[in-house]
């Protein structure tokens, strides 16, 4: 299997898509990795995974209306297997390891026949003081953004996933492409006031466009150069609501159609207004373990 992957936009043509089967019990508070899962467990309104299983397969069919080949992970019992991007990330032709939360690596091992078809010689795994998860990592053509935290405290948070030393080593693997980094503001309790992961409060689409969340960077002169680097007048600005709801966590599989969940209404109409062609589908219940479209698949290669 050839790579390709230089941004989030370009047609799809092969992507590993998470699984909701075989989800487990509702876990512990104190395993739950954000504040939003543990807002819901506290509720009682964590989701079942019947419901998670029918918001992914109606992923499957929109992907194979586009003929996008569609992989899914090896099934392990009883254990969360939803989120892919988290543990890996292609950029050009080469597949990045995250260096995950350690009781996360049997996720990494159930893609492994999609390891085998990359090839040992496509895959990195980066040295261990670098922590990275693929949410905090968007390739755009000549510029790699990441999502970032580097506070003396990032140890104290749970909701902190990509630090500097990954930031460094990543643009010494792309010495060719400029990496731009943005801090991201966390909080282990308040999931209005937690960007998990960078695609949790921005992300490209179509050709010159962007989805963004103000609060979501911890310094406002990082998310003015992103709001400059595409122009006020291409970037939909979304709400704090909106950016709880994951409104910026919809999945591009062309610079023309974009999946998105169908309670975006907002998002869903500028996105028409705007040319683009809007599959929905129901996601809001996988939405409560602050992740979405974006967080269930990783992209393998694009043209």
């Amino acid at each position: 299997m050839k790579l390709n992957i230089q941004n989030e936009t370009s047609r799809l043509r092969a992507v590993i898509l998470g699984t909701a089967e075989s989800i487990g019990p509702v876990p512990s508070l104190e395993d739950a990795y954000d504040p939003k899962s543990v807002q819901h467990i506290k509720a009682g309104t964590y989701p079942k995974e019947a419901d998670m299983v029918k918001e992914i397969e109606a992923v499957v069919e929109v992907l194979k209306k586009y003929d996008v080949t569609v992989y899914r992970p090896k099934l392990i019992a009883n254990y969360n297997q939803i989120f892919s991007r988290d543990i890996a990330f292609v950029i050009d032709d080469k597949l990045i390891e995250a260096n995950i939360l350690p009781d996360r690596e049997r996720e990494y091992e159930a893609i492994q026949q999609v390891l085998d078809r990359v090839g040992e010689e496509n895959i990195i795994v980066l040295p261990e003081e670098c922590h990275v998860e693929g949410g905090d990592v968007m390739p755009y053509n000549d510029y790699i953004f990441i999502g970032t935290y580097s506070g003396e405290d990032y140890s104290d948070y749970i909701t902190a996933r990509t630090n500097m030393d990954a930031v460094i080593a990543i643009q010494e693997l792309f010495p060719h492409k400029t990496v731009k980094s943005f801090e991201l503001r966390k909080s282990n309790t308040d999931p209005k006031e937690n960007a998990l992961h960078l695609d949790c409060c921005f992300q490209p689409i179509g050709k010159n466009k962007a989805i963004l969340h103000k609060n979501g960077f911890l310094i406002e002169r990082e998310y003015e150069w992103l709001l400059n680097f595409f122009g006020k007048e291409n970037v939909f600005e979304i709400t704090k609501d909106e950016m709880y709801n994951m409104n910026s966590n919809i999945f591009s599989i062309s610079e023309d159609v974009i999946i998105s969940e169908k309670n975006f209404t907002r998002l869903n109409a500028w996105l028409r207004d705007n040319g683009f062609t809007v599959e929905e589908v129901a996601y809001a219940e996988i939405a409560k373990q602050e992740g979405l479209l974006r967080c269930s698949t990783m992209p393998l290669i694009r043209d």
